[in-house]
């Protein structure tokens, strides 16, 4: 079992940034994938962005250079650099932790994001 915790949700206005942190615990491997995936309300999940343990990332198109993800893996971390953010970009980002591309894995409990003037 994994275990999720993430951070830094909230509210900002358009334009604004957010960093978003996910901390892993219990059984991890060395060579995992982790990352965020989003639902808005009415909508399905959506993948957000992903990296694994060498570094090899895969986004959304819709984040266009906006976003960047990072990972600590020696703290089994990963972050979610958010900028220039717009209204619909609101909604409940989960983060994720799988052992392989294409794969379900763990979510964490979920952050609210809010991009409102």
């Amino acid at each position: 079992q994994v275990q999720l915790v993430e951070s830094g949700g909230g509210l900002v206005q358009p334009g604004g940034s957010l960093r978003l942190s996910c901390a892993a615990s219990g059984s991890i491997f060395n060579s995992n994938i982790m990352g965020w995936y989003r639902q808005a309300p009415g909508k399905q999940r959506e993948l957000v962005a992903l990296i694994g343990s060498g570094d090899s990332t895969n986004y959304a198109d819709f984040v266009k250079g906006r976003f960047t993800i990072s990972r600590d893996s020696a703290k089994n971390t990963v972050s979610l650099q958010m900028n220039s953010l717009n209204p619909e970009d609101t909604a409940v980002y989960y983060c994720n932790y799988k052992l392989y591309w294409g794969t379900t894995g763990y979510w964490g409990q979920g952050t609210q994001v809010t991009v409102s003037s």
